[in-house]
């Protein structure tokens, strides 16, 4: 997809990700808390070549990643993206986005284990970071979506490969709504592989800590002694999963709002995802739709060079100017 960027061995050469040496523990953290450590050019290519090293190294075994402050990551800088491309060029935004969704392809073919501690918002490119790895915990306060459909854009980083593989047609459902989940929700669908009260994350970190191994049956081992099985709200959308597939199988966008429409429009959360969809951008809901659908039957790599030239199109605003109206917008404060 790309060639690495030259630099140093690793990404603590920016205070922007932080590392941390235990053993054969390295732990990489995000260091952005005033802006809920969304990724900015800088992280992401001191997480390529983190990767890239420790890949190499055989004295590293396993990767913790989380983030600094209440959240995990809220996604890539598309703010800087935008200002970007209205001052000089799309350039920046294509290479942003390219060593981006290159670092989300060597995290999902990754041969040693990662584990990411998803404590608080895990949105956009947070979950590209995280999702693809081996391991994913969450907690009582996560908070993940893919809110692209409201900004102009689409669930990238990948996304159509992971949440075209969730029941049903749920994937459909969390794309085009921009559905939030909790932790409990996250487990339940397969986004994340655990569910660890925050009162023992510590202990759980220290205890992968002193792993000297990268097999991934005893780092599996490990997060399960401090793991439990977490009960959905009684409000969960995952209790509506026969409402979910029965209007998002369908074939277009309006035949889903449609079928919404006709289902029962005094039901609280029909009504509110009918207002998330009416509210996204149309031209978004139908680009993330098809993405979804393509995404089903193809690899985590197929869905990754494809969504990049389909975000490529989005910055050149080959089919609408979505992307820079309503990214400004959020940039404002309206999102």
């Amino acid at each position: 997809m790309a060639s690495l960027p030259p630099g140093g061995a690793t990404g603590a050469d920016s205070d922007q990700l932080l590392v941390e040496a235990n053993g054969s523990t390295r732990t990489l953290i995000l260091n952005r808390p005033k802006q809920l450590n969304a990724l900015s050019s800088e992280m992401i290519m001191g997480l390529l070549r983190s990767f890239t090293a420790y890949e190499k190294d055989d004295g590293v075994k396993l990767l913790i990643m989380k983030g600094k402050g209440r959240a995990f990551c809220a996604g890539g800088d598309v703010a800087a993206v935008v200002r970007s491309i209205n001052n000089d060029s799309w350039k920046y935004g294509a290479d942003f986005f390219r060593y981006e969704f290159l670092l989300n392809y060597i995290i999902a073919t990754y041969s040693k284990p990662q584990v990411s501690i998803l404590a608080g918002i895990v949105m956009g490119g947070g979950a590209g970071v995280s999702l693809h790895g081996r391991f994913r915990v969450a907690t009582e306060n996560t908070v993940f979506a893919m809110p692209e459909t409201a900004l102009g854009l689409f669930p990238d980083i990948g996304a159509s490969y992971f949440l075209s593989r969730l029941p049903g047609f749920y994937g459909e459902y969390v794309a085009l709504a921009g559905a939030r989940l909790d932790g409990a929700e996250m487990h339940a669908c397969g986004l994340a592989t655990h569910f660890v009260q925050i009162n023992r994350l510590q202990s759980l970190e220290e205890s992968l800590k002193k792993v000297d191994t990268s097999n991934p049956f005893a780092v599996c081992g490990i997060i399960d002694q401090f793991a439990q099985q977490p009960p959905l709200k009684e409000n969960s959308s995952l209790n509506r999963l026969e409402i979910i597939n029965k209007c998002f199988s369908k074939g277009t966008v309006e035949e889903i709002i449609s079928a919404l429409e006709t289902s029962n429009s005094a039901d609280e959360w029909v009504a509110a995802t009918i207002q998330s969809l009416k509210m996204a951008s149309p031209t978004s809901l139908k680009i993330s739709l098809r993405s979804i659908r393509e995404g089903r039957t193809q690899t985590v790599g197929e869905c990754l060079r494809r969504e990049y030239r389909m975000v490529c199109h989005v910055m050149r605003g080959d089919f609408s100017r979505d992307f820079f109206e309503d990214s400004c917008c959020r940039d404002a404060g309206l999102y």
